[in-house]
Order: structure tokens, then C-alpha cells, then sequence
């Protein structure tokens, strides 16, 4: 089934995930800025982003973080096939 866009995952917090999988807590979260010190590779960026990955591991949820290369050569999606199916 098609992902949920820009999932509201947390009730208190206005976290999201880029993608999710309610049904089976499964989220998608695309890493941009990885070679060029974006947001999610710099320090105060990052250390909120490990709260948010954090948190909703322990809310059972199962976070994949990909890249935007991998989304483009399509190993993001093999990848996402694999874990849904196995949940």
C-alpha cells in the first residue's frame, strides 16, 4: 500500500515522519544534505534528530533512514518492500 505523507506520529511533540506505515509503525525518514552539512548531519539538527528517532523507537515504532540517492536509485524502496513485508 502507498505510505501516509508527513505522518503525525507523536501527540504532544509536531513531529512527522517524511513517510509512514501506521499500520504497522513502520517510518520512513529521507536524510537529505548528507555531503553537503545539512540539517540532519549538524550538531544541534541532529541531536533533535536523534530525540525524535529515539522516542519513537521506544513508542515501537521501526525507523528507516535512507538518503535521497537511495531513493533515486530505487534501493530506498527494495529496502522499505523488505521490512514491510517482514512485519
Amino acid at each position: 500500500p502507498d505510505p501516509t505523507e508527513e505522518y503525525r506520529f507523536h501527540l504532544v511533540r509536531k513531529w512527522r515522519f517524511d513517510l509512514a506505515y501506521p499500520e504497522k509503525k513502520l517510518a520512513v525518514e529521507i536524510e537529505g544534505g548528507v555531503w553537503t552539512a545539512g540539517r540532519h548531519t549538524r550538531g544541534a539538527g541532529f541531536i533533535k534528530y536523534l530525540e525524535k528517532y529515539n522516542t519513537a523507537t521506544s513508542m515501537g515504532w521501526r525507523v528507516l533512514r535512507v538518503t535521497t540517492a537511495m531513493v533515486e536509485n530505487g534501493g530506498a524502496g527494495l529496502l522499505v518492500q523488505e521490512v514491510y513485508r517482514s512485519t
